[in-house]
């Protein structure tokens, strides 16, 4: 076998090899199908939404505290907020927390969750929830005002997940 027959023979492997690599990429930008990444429009949105359960402290640390609540799936964006508006005063709760979710349209229920920071020891603080859309349209649901007390430092409060209940005797 010459020089040239060993040069030939190796350009052709690597043209196949070309080709092979660039039908399988051209087959896998098929198959992820755009259907499967589109964004659904916004679902219908709940004739009213309420909360069923909570809202309830979870957790709680000296600076901080997550607050949990429980609602029917308010629909709209599947992008939205769950929203705490918090302060001493329960009068005056001017200071805001909010965290991102993602409603699962599958779901009759949407549970939230939100991380209030910058909390100060041993403070009672007054909250109310509520939820949006990530357009800042409200789910038109606000909770009353309840109240929770941060614990001193280097202590902490777990309330969920709730502890069993033994059975009866």
């Amino acid at each position: 076998m010459t020089l040239n027959e060993t040069v030939d023979g190796v350009l052709r492997m690597n043209r196949l090899l070309l080709k092979i690599a660039i039908t399988a990429m051209a087959g896998s930008l098929l198959v992820s199908n755009s259907s499967f990444s589109q964004i659904l429009p916004p679902a219908k949105k709940a004739g009213y939404v309420e909360i069923a359960l909570g809202p309830k402290l979870e957790f709680a640390r000296d600076d901080l505290a997550i607050i949990r609540w429980t609602t029917n799936t308010p629909g709209g964006s599947d992008e939205h907020f769950g929203v705490v508006y918090y302060g001493t005063d329960p009068r005056n709760l001017s200071r805001m927390a909010k965290s991102h979710i993602r409603l699962n349209r599958a779901h009759a229920e949407t549970i939230f969750r939100v991380r209030v920071s910058g909390l100060k020891p041993k403070t009672t603080y007054y909250y109310t929830v509520t939820s949006m859309e990530s357009n800042g349209k409200s789910d038109g649901v606000k909770s009353r005002v309840n109240q929770f007390t941060t614990p001193g430092p280097g202590d902490r409060f777990v309330a969920y997940p709730p502890q069993p209940v033994a059975p009866p005797k």
